[in-house]
């Protein structure tokens, strides 16, 4: 690999190694996240649900002559725990629905991931 490198242009071989060492630091960032998280406790803490938000993201992938479209959508919600912190937590979709802005009880998450929220009744 080296090889082709070094015997290609400059230009293409400055691009290869950017495009390279992004893709390398997006990995390492993201096991880093998930090292983070998996590696924090789980905690509890009586919250509040403040907000409710959704991205949807679009994709085009091309195979052949045939273009491919799928979506993709990532649901968060924003906490206010009783000491007053906010964090805003992703979850799927069937969590998101049962949530209600204005709804108390009990927050279950470890890191940033979202567990569990009982609504207090």
């Amino acid at each position: 690999m080296l090889e082709i490198i070094s015997n290609a242009p400059p230009l293409f071989s400055l691009l290869f190694l950017l495009v390279f060492g992004l893709v390398l630091y997006t990995m390492i960032r993201s096991i880093a996240y998930y090292i983070k998280n998996a590696t924090s406790p789980v905690l509890s803490a009586r919250a509040k649900v403040l907000s409710k938000r959704f991205e949807v993201d679009r994709h085009v992938h091309q195979h052949g002559n045939q273009l491919h479209h799928s979506t993709s959508t990532s649901y968060y919600a924003t906490f206010e725990l009783e000491n007053g912190e906010r964090m805003e937590l992703v979850m799927n979709g069937r969590q998101y629905g049962l949530l209600l802005e204005g709804d108390q009880g009990l927050l279950t998450y470890q890191g940033d991931w979202f567990k569990d929220f009982e609504r207090e009744k």
